[in-house]
């Protein structure tokens, strides 16, 4: 009779780790996600019939929009100095707000029995519409009749980074994928020689959620987003080195992606097949980028309808390349533009942000509707919540806190009712009382102009399916065409 200690016990489980099974007892798990991840390129079907993760997929029902570019201003522009005017902050200005009105409200930083905060700016209605708008988008008003004004957005965090992640990935925590990776997985792309998933970021420093605002999480990296930078080397480590030209570079890669397919082969990762699909495109991207990035091939009327500066890193450079990207077929587009946590300086900084977004974001909404392309495509511009309409810095009575309970954000293209506004909050934009949008539902209503049913677009992880709105979320019908 055998007798088993510790060690031989140790011994005997080791001869059925992972590796082992998935060499020995895969049945083809590793060429089943190599054609999964990689069929024609990654982007059409494998010899085996199988389809690439961009193959244009088709969604739940006929989709309105068939790309996304998302206008992120991160650090949660005010929405009582742009959006949402109210002479009654301005009547009570200096006062304490109502007693009432605080029970049971956490703030991130300040007293929340701080003085109210009149607006800073004047607002004015415009267009046919008759939306008010703050004096320091002139641009935007001049095409408020083609988007959609939500003032009733609200949220469930009060500080930066978990509200950035939320509002980019339908939680909290991190982990989960972003807004731009389901839209991915879901639809695929149409492009062949770019990403499916874009991202550029501007302003003083990129989003507080960092790369989660943008990761695949549970789902196949090959479905994160991938960062541009307007200005240097848009991609970096993308060029050759010194000495290293194309043909050399296509059979160094060509021998890799031998190895890298018999190891696939033998343990079944489907991150080797990421790997895979990656390195090809960064070979197509090699030749693709430098075109795609070099705005000066755009008529100069185009580059001053932007604002657009070649070879300087902008918002206004980034908005015309999202342009560029969604008419060369990228899915989803991004652009994060952290500049907007006013604790303090909330006049000055909020004309200087105006100044270096406005004018882009309205001239992104004009080309795409002169290029025919602005019915395909949704623009979203916003952030993770609000501010409060208390003052933050009495000592220069010049700032706001972060406000969860309401905030403002606008749609156009891609569906979206234009000329419509929204919601309405209390008199002193405190909370929503009329038309409540949480993130949940603004994620649930992306997915449906995608042409996806929010509980339906899921993906199997630990033993169950998740979804980006989770358990929560209902399609806004109202702003709907």
């Amino acid at each position: 009779m055998k007798i088993w200690n510790k060690e031989s016990r140790l011994e005997g489980l080791n001869l059925l780790t992972r590796r082992w099974f998935l060499e020995e007892c895969s049945i083809g798990l590793g060429s089943m996600a190599l054609g999964h991840l990689l069929g024609g390129a990654g982007l059409g079907k494998s010899g085996s019939g199988q389809l690439g993760p961009f193959t244009p997929k088709a969604p739940h029902h006929r989709p309105k929009a068939k790309n996304v570019i998302f206008l992120f201003m991160a650090g949660a522009p005010s929405h009582l100095e742009l959006f949402d005017y109210k002479p009654q902050l301005t009547k009570f200005d200096g006062t304490l707000p109502p007693a009432e009105l605080l029970e049971g409200f956490r703030t991130a930083f300040i007293d929340p029995n701080s003085k109210l905060l009149g607006p800073k700016f004047k607002f004015s209605r415009q267009g046919q519409c008759g939306a008010e708008i703050s004096e320091v988008l002139p641009y935007l008003s001049k095409v408020v009749d083609d988007i959609a004004i939500v003032k009733s957005m609200f949220t469930d965090a009060f500080n930066h980074a978990p509200g950035q992640i939320l509002m980019n990935t339908g939680s909290q925590q991190f982990g989960r994928p972003s807004l731009g990776a389901w839209a991915t997985y879901g639809l695929g792309s149409q492009s062949q020689n770019l990403p499916a998933f874009v991202v550029f970021s501007s302003g003083k420093k990129g989003p507080s959620g960092g790369n989660s605002c943008w990761g695949s999480g549970f789902l196949p990296t090959v479905y994160q987003g991938v960062q541009f930078r307007s200005a240097s080397e848009p991609v970096l480590y993308l060029s050759n080195p010194r000495g290293v030209d194309s043909e050399l570079q296509r059979d160094s890669l060509d021998t890799i992606q031998d190895l890298n397919r018999l190891r696939l082969g033998k343990v079944g990762d489907p991150e080797i097949a990421t790997r895979i699909n990656s390195f090809e495109m960064a070979f197509r991207m090699q030749t693709s980028v430098p075109e795609l990035m070099d705005i000066s091939q755009e008529p100069q009327f185009i580059q001053d309808l932007y604002g657009a500066q070649p070879g300087k890193s902008s918002f206004a450079n980034n908005c015309l390349l999202a342009r560029r990207l969604v008419e060369r077929g990228v899915r989803f587009v991004q652009l994060f533009h952290e500049s907007w946590d006013q604790h303090s300086y909330l006049v000055k900084d909020i004309q200087k942000n105006c100044k270096d977004t406005d004018q882009a974001s309205a001239a992104l909404i004009k080309d795409l509707k002169q290029r025919g392309l602005l019915d395909e495509t949704l623009i979203i511009w916003g952030g993770e919540f609000g501010r409060t309409p208390m003052v933050q810095a009495e000592s220069a009575a010049d700032g706001r806190d972060h406000h969860p309970k309401a905030f403002s954000l606008w749609l156009a293209g891609g569906g979206v009712r234009p000329g419509v506004t929204l919601g309405e909050t209390d008199e002193l934009g405190f909370n929503v009382v009329n038309d409540k949008v949480h993130v949940h539902d603004l994620h649930a209503t992306i997915l449906h102009l995608l042409g996806f049913d929010h509980t339906k677009l899921t993906y199997r992880f630990q033993g169950r399916d998740f979804r980006l709105t989770d358990v929560h979320g209902n399609v806004v019908d109202k702003l709907l065409i």
